[in-house]
């Protein structure tokens, strides 16, 4: 599968199967994260795998009681150091391009941004002082939901200057 495909084809999941990710698939996907591009390549950021059920359980309550947060294979956490110049884009930069290597490998995500930072901090060990920008949840969909309606380029992008249109 080549980008274009993988970046058409990636949904957000919210119904997974009950299976764990192996080791190597997981690790392929970390290693697409760890590649990604940061800031001055400081990498400023980390992410919490969680693939115990017991505590991805315990994550439903504050992850806005969604309930694939529970059944998904992991619960990935992004951690980011405070005051880290872009750290929160560079997380976010890494995970996206996890996410499309798991379109690639058959598997799915979704974006969480309903969560309590610190309360997952809490649950998840996580140092007061670091930061809990987003969650993605990851694993084998069960459903596969369709292509949700996109603007059009002229919509979202100007040229140039603010007003410009770009037809």
């Amino acid at each position: 599968m080549d980008v274009k495909t993988a970046i058409r084809a990636r949904r957000s999941i919210r119904k997974y199967r009950t299976k764990p990710l192996p080791k190597e698939v997981l690790d392929e996907l970390l290693d697409a994260a760890r590649r990604s591009p940061s800031s001055m390549n400081r990498q400023r950021w980390s992410i919490i795998v969680v693939t115990d059920e017991g505590i991805r359980k315990k994550l439903v309550p504050v992850s806005g009681n969604q309930k694939f947060v529970g059944s998904c294979s992991a619960y990935l956490v992004g951690v980011t150091e405070p005051g880290a110049y872009y750290s929160t884009v560079d997380m976010t930069i890494a995970l996206d391009h996890l996410s499309l290597r798991a379109v690639e490998l058959g598997l799915g995500t979704c974006w969480i941004g309903d969560f309590e930072p610190d309360k997952v901090k809490d649950i998840l060990g996580i140092p007061k002082e670091r930061e809990v920008p987003i969650c993605m949840t990851l694993g084998f969909p069960a459903i596969v939901p369709g292509a949700r309606k996109r603007k059009a380029l002229p919509e979202l992008f100007h040229r140039d200057r603010w007003g410009n249109r770009s037809d």
